[in-house]
């Protein structure tokens, strides 16, 4: 029986969906500090649906995003609470890591599905702030949405040194097959990556359809690899600071039609998959019960 890492979906999506407020940059780190039961609700609910890992809900919360939009001395209450909330979510449900894994997360420091302009040094010291913070409380890093290879270089030297696995996630452009969203190819991006002992490379927040053909690149890696995709019509809206409901979801993505293109990265040797923004947990259930159906077996890092 084959193993399989099943990651949570929109986790983001899906508590600014269920706070019925109007967007804010500060996207579902706003809801977490007004009503941090909905983002428990929302960790639980894809725990339920048969994820194996949870991403702590601290995408927003970078020194950087918080300067901008809110107050970057909230920084550390909202990595902190984000931690908080995920364990509880876990442990309520009687879990420990043996059942469900934690990951931290590592995203764009500025803004999603664009080139962060500043020097490597002053990127990799910013991300090291955050894994200071989140390693103590997490059992992986998942650096995800990166969209150059700069930024992925960045956030893996920060990472590696926590001794904890360390996944990194990539964006893909929507237009150029085997590009990432700064124009660099994946070959350069694996060999500039070649150096680093990564538990894991993978494509999100990407259409499926692009993540499926990406992964054709990934077939000879001698690590895991995967993907999980996103549901937006586009993402070109979108600018730094902008807010979500600038995007709209597709309806040719539904359970069914998300699982179907999960399955077939699967049949490429994708070991770790999941999903992204508008995945929902009812997606991931039927994952689940696809991946059961085809004789893998869901675990934990």
């Amino acid at each position: 029986m084959n193993n399989i890492f099943l990651l949570d979906g929109g986790v983001g999506q899906e508590i600014y969906k269920r706070a019925g407020k109007p967007a804010s940059p500060l996207w579902s780190a706003k809801v977490m500090m007004d009503n941090p039961d909905i983002v428990k609700a929302v960790h639980q609910d894809f725990i339920r649906a048969g994820a194996s890992i949870i991403t702590v809900n601290s995408y927003a919360c970078t020194p950087t995003r918080l300067a901008r939009d809110s107050q970057v001395e909230l920084f550390e209450k909202l990595q902190l609470q984000a931690l908080q909330t995920a364990a509880s979510a876990r442990s309520e449900l009687g879990l420990t890591a043996g059942d469900v894994s934690i990951a931290g997360c590592l995203p764009p420091l500025t803004a999603s599905y664009i080139v962060d302009e500043r020097g490597f040094s002053e990127l990799k010291q910013e991300y090291e702030q955050i894994v200071a913070i989140q390693n103590p409380g997490v059992d992986l890093f998942l650096i995800e949405t990166i969209a150059s290879i700069k930024e992925a270089k960045a956030a893996v030297e920060a990472a590696l040194p926590s001794g904890k696995p360390v996944w990194l996630g990539l964006t893909l452009s929507d237009t150029t097959p085997n590009q990432l969203r700064s124009g660099e190819s994946i070959e350069e991006a694996l060999s500039a990556l070649k150096p680093y002992v990564l538990g894991a490379l993978l494509f999100n927040c990407s259409f499926p359809e692009i993540i499926g053909k990406g992964l054709e690149s990934l077939m000879e890696l001698e690590m895991p690899f995967g993907g999980y995709g996103n549901a937006f019509t586009s993402i070109t809206a979108l600018k730094p600071g902008g807010t979500v409901n600038l995007l709209s979801e597709r309806k040719d993505m539904g359970e069914e039609q998300y699982a179907a293109q999960v399955m077939d990265w699967v049949s490429k040797g994708a070991t770790v998959v999941g999903g992204c923004c508008e995945v929902s947990p009812a997606h991931i259930s039927y994952l689940r019960d696809q991946l059961r159906a085809g004789g893998y077996r869901i675990i934990p890092v």
